[in-house]
């Protein structure tokens, strides 16, 4: 028996599913796996959550000048073109027959693939994952491997939805056996690094891939971190080398330096068949961005992993001394829940749970806007529909010398969580302003 076997069967189905609750009560939504409230209803007060996130940015770097934000969000977004690129490379027309070649070779070199597998670009790893999941499952249920106590992205289930197939979720490799044989699964996506930043071992990855080709299913690996961390950090295969028919990952998680976009490898029909489905729903990366993807590629190494590496463990050192009973750490920096977050809040307001005016989701947000206006800190929960909402501090390169150091990191999440206790006690109304902006009420 293979170590990932070893994993007990506890763990099977152990993300929240249809009638879970949270910690405080609230019925969990089974697709963004937390609890929606008064205040975050839907994904259109998510986007305006995102457009608040905005207008603070404009604000503070109308005041404070460009140096005044770190990005905390694990997400390097810069886009690397250098002048000489704006020309006909970057041309719609002309310009990819002019480097498709070179970005082909570069995707397969960073994805473990082989002269016969083929490659595409998205403009969104969501995006590339809907197209893929939706086109190959083809009414099919869709099986979602994750490592146990985390959950599948949302764009997974999303793209079970919009294939029209069922869709199943375990952490278990037991249980991916049972689903799989119990049913003629489309495709099965495995997910080795969630976006919580749990891990599966190179072992657990490479045999839950096994267990899935065993059974003559179509398998996706979603290694928007893994196609990094597992090589550099746990010293195992490539993405394409754990044996997978696909593989995506992110251009700018993890030691990748933007732009926001995704890349693929692998079987040349089944690329093919996502790739089709991403053009007709506009879900391909348009010339410009697939070749900032090529140079962004270009100037990747592992040393630029390892740096942010270190930056996340000095995060964390720093969160765990003033918050040690609530913060994880991870691979690249510190991880705090969102109830835990609700929780801290209450007990510095001196409430109780039954008392919350919100919900963890939300406590979680306006904690991100505190962070962000009043310390220049930017977290993902800051982000579009379907960010996480915990806390998860990943500093891109340079934040942390915007922010002052590790040091005052933590500080400034203490005193966000003062300022979040102070709200909830005694200005509840106020939040809705914090979170989504006066034109919503």
């Amino acid at each position: 028996m293979s170590r990932s076997q070893t994993r007990s069967s506890e763990h099977a189905g152990s993300s929240p599913s249809v009638g879970a609750r949270d910690r405080f009560g609230n019925l969990i939504d089974p697709e963004v796996k937390y609890a929606r409230g008064r205040i975050l209803a839907s994904a259109q007060d998510e986007r305006l959550r995102f457009l608040q996130a905005q207008r603070i940015i404009r604000r503070r770097l109308a005041e404070k000048g460009p140096k005044s934000i770190g990005v905390f969000t694990g997400n390097q977004r810069d886009f690397l073109l250098d002048a000489a690129d704006l020309g006909q490379a970057a041309e719609e027309w002309l310009g990819p027959a002019q480097f498709n070649d070179e970005l082909r070779q570069a995707v397969l070199q960073h994805l473990g693939g082989t002269d016969h597998h083929a490659t595409a670009v998205f403009n969104r790893t969501t995006g590339g994952l809907i197209a893929a999941i939706s086109s190959i499952s083809a009414g099919r249920p869709v099986v979602s491997y994750t490592p146990a106590g985390s959950s599948s992205h949302p764009s997974i289930s999303r793209g079970a939805r919009a294939g029209g197939s069922p869709f199943v979720e375990v952490s278990d490799l037991r249980a991916l056996e049972r689903s799989l044989a119990s049913s003629s699964a489309g495709i099965a996506v495995i997910t080795p690094v969630s976006s919580e930043l749990q891990l599966l071992s190179p072992d657990e990855a490479g045999d839950a891939v096994q267990v899935a080709r065993r059974h003559g299913v179509v398998t996706l690996v979603d290694d928007a971190y893994g196609a990094r961390l597992r090589p550099v950090v746990q010293h195992g295969p490539k993405s394409l080398e754990l044996g997978a028919d696909l593989a995506i990952t992110s251009a700018d998680k993890a030691g990748l330096s933007g732009p926001r976009a995704g890349f693929m490898a692998g079987r040349a029909d089944l690329v093919l068949e996502a790739s089709t489905r991403a053009a007709e729903n506009g879900q391909e990366a348009r010339a410009p961005i697939a070749l900032a993807i090529l140079r962004s590629l270009d100037r990747y190494s592992p040393a630029t992993l390892i740096e942010e590496i270190a930056h996340g463990d000095e995060v964390y050192a720093a969160v765990a001394k003033v918050l040690p009973d609530h913060v994880r750490k991870t691979p690249i920096g510190a991880f705090i829940g969102e109830e835990d977050i609700l929780l801290l809040a209450l007990e510095r307001a001196g409430m109780s749970p039954a008392d919350a005016p919100v919900v963890p989701c939300e406590a979680a947000s306006a904690l991100g806007m505190i962070l962000l206006e009043e310390h220049g800190i930017l977290v993902i929960v800051s982000g579009q529909p379907g960010s996480r909402v915990s806390l998860r501090l990943k500093p891109i390169p340079g934040a942390l010398d915007v922010a002052g150091g590790a040091t005052q990191v933590a500080r400034a999440v203490n005193q966000a969580l003062d300022r979040l206790a102070g709200m909830i006690r005694n200005e509840p109304t106020q939040l809705r302003e914090l979170i989504v902006g006066r034109h919503s009420a």
